[in-house]
């Protein structure tokens, strides 16, 4: 029997659900919850407010690497995927969660979540892509509405299951307490489970294998991931089943099903040699994706640039991934020391993520050292002259950085990092008609974007601009997509106290509010205890005596 650390006992009740980090023992981990009725499938939309509400509640667990690059690159590779599917017009959104175990998940509303730690192990961006692949397979084939029917016939038995582990979890030693309650229940629903996963995965391998074809990656490389996963297991782990990589557990493989795998990709993979335009798809294929514009139409897109400057995207995002979602300082050790005793590790991108490391410890004038001979190389690159005005601004060249952050933006005006990396640059240390061409580059950003931080940027540029309540709104904004609308809420009623508002502020301000009151009421109501709602009290057991009614969903709430 597999050690149920908190992190195996998550993924165990949720019947491979949400990827919480393996230092998740150490934090207030909540469930998040539907909402809505477990008696009938929920609707399109109601499965994306379920997939938005599960990213708000995972960046308020600081589960989320929210990195404007990052988060252009795994959406540029996941529409790329998507448009490829069978079902390129479904709503998709994909990020990296922040955990170092080996894995990606699908849930509902076509959320898809690559860990972190499965982006650094991985070799190609095919085989990157052959993760997402098989994660849009889920989606397409529809396995969380199967995996929801047959939940039902379980639920009473994991309701109980699952209470009792969230009670032993109270106190202290909840990894102990927990995993022993979950040890007696898992074992009479693991066979139905492990037989329903099985058919599923040899169906998103399916799926997953067209895609990548018709996405012009290599088809094999799926196959060849899970392979080498297997391999991995086969030679380092003793036989313990604790040892398994979490994909595996969660992805169960077999020779039967690697040979499958290999087989359809050797005969997409002829198919795909004889397509006119070799490795890429047609620009008509890409029009029928649900892709917002910047991963349709934009020329500038940092992966498309920085691939006719002759540096692999790929690798650079995967450095970027380790130094995002680690320590700096111990990764500016490792870069340090492999750059010194290691032949071959001498490469752009390992220099690069030296660079970051170095500027994530503070320490951007020898960060600036290191990407000289990187540019020099690369002159074109876009993510290595980023780095650089990054590097420069906090090494106090500040004018310098401003000029290439300048000439980084007028490229791309569109490009979201160097939009934020320069609003800051000109916000911080800079005059109020800086900030205010700050708050004005990042303003049109803000339509139909969830992340945090560009609402925070706006917000700290518009406040030194001279706008308190469109930075009252923006820092509001921040506060409900980081997971906290209680905060929000408190925000945006007191900017309705002010005496200075027109009438067009005061009737935007009133508007958010209004969206707002539902949720909060909702929360308080079941006195569901928040990190900006401390006076509320969990009622996990009372909730779940109702699970038939409402929550009971755990088989469909997430699809490794």
């Amino acid at each position: 029997m597999s050690r149920l650390t908190p992190t195996r006992l998550l993924t165990a009740l949720l019947c491979a659900g949400l990827a919480f980090s393996a230092g998740a023992q150490d934090r207030d981990v909540r469930l998040p919850d539907l909402g809505s009725s477990a008696n009938a499938l929920i609707s399109p939309q109601e499965a994306q407010e379920y997939g938005a509400a599960m990213l708000r509640q995972m960046r308020a667990l600081d589960m989320v690497v929210d990195d404007p690059m990052l988060d252009d690159y795994i959406n540029d590779l996941g529409y790329r995927l998507v448009s490829g599917s069978e079902k390129p017009k479904e709503h998709f959104s994909f990020f990296i969660a922040k955990d170092n175990i080996i894995n990606a998940f699908a849930a509902p509303g076509g959320y898809i979540a690559v860990n972190s730690g499965l982006i650094i192990i991985t070799n190609s961006e095919s085989e990157l892509a052959g993760v997402i692949a098989h994660e849009i397979g889920h989606i397409t084939q529809n396995h969380l509405q199967r995996a929801f029917e047959a939940s039902k016939k379980d639920t009473p038995l994991v309701a109980l299951i699952l209470l009792g582990a969230i009670a032993a979890g109270a106190g202290a030693g909840a990894g102990d307490a927990a995993g022993a309650i979950m040890m007696g229940g898992q074992g009479l629903l693991m066979q139905r489970q492990i037989n329903f996963t099985r058919k599923d995965e040899i169906e998103a391998d399916r799926a997953g294998i067209q895609t990548l074809s018709n996405a012009g990656y290599d088809p094999n490389a799926m196959a060849a991931f899970f392979g080498r996963m297997e391999d991995t297991l086969r030679v380092g782990s003793g036989g313990d089943i604790g040892d398994v990589p979490a994909l595996l557990q969660d992805h169960p493989v077999s020779m039967d099903r690697i040979s499958d795998a290999k087989a359809r990709a050797g005969a997409l993979l002829a198919q795909q040699k004889q397509r006119p335009n070799g490795s890429t798809l047609d620009k008509t294929h890409w029009e029928k994706s649900t892709a917002p514009i910047a991963f349709v139409k934009d020329p500038t897109a940092i992966a498309t640039r920085d691939s006719k400057g002759g540096l692999d995207v790929y690798l650079l995002m995967r450095e970027r991934v380790r130094v995002l979602s680690g320590d700096p300082g111990q990764l500016a050790t490792y870069y340090a020391t492999n750059l010194q005793n290691e032949r071959g590790f001498d490469t752009p991108s390992n220099r690069y993520g030296y660079a970051l490391a170095l500027i994530r410890s503070n320490r951007g004038a020898k960060a600036v050292d290191e990407l000289q001979s990187v540019l020099a190389a690369h002159p074109d690159s876009q993510v290595i002259r980023l780095a650089m005005a990054d590097a420069k601004l906090q090494a106090g060249r500040r004018a310098e950085a401003l000029t290439l952050y300048a000439e980084l933006n007028q490229q791309s005006p569109r490009n979201r990092a160097i939009a934020m990396g320069y609003a800051k640059a000109l916000t911080e240390g800079g005059s109020p008609d800086e900030a205010k061409q700050a708050a004005t580059m990042v303003m049109p950003m803000l339509d139909n974007n969830d992340a945090p931080e560009l609402y925070r940027t706006y917000a700290r540029a518009a406040e030194k601009a001279g706008d308190p309540v469109r930075s009252g709104e923006a820092y509001a904004d921040a506060s409900y997509l980081s997971g906290r609308p209680f905060d929000a809420m408190e925000q945006l009623k007191n900017l309705l106290k002010r005496p200075d508002l027109d009438y067009y502020s005061r009737a935007r301000i009133q508007a958010r509010i209004n969206d707002l009151t539902p949720l909060v009421m909702e929360l308080r109501k079941r006195r569901i205890q928040t990190d900006d709602n401390p006076d509320g009290r969990s009622q996990q057991l009372q909730n779940g005596a109702n699970c038939q009614g409402r929550l009971c969903f755990s088989a469909a709430n997430a699809v490794r």
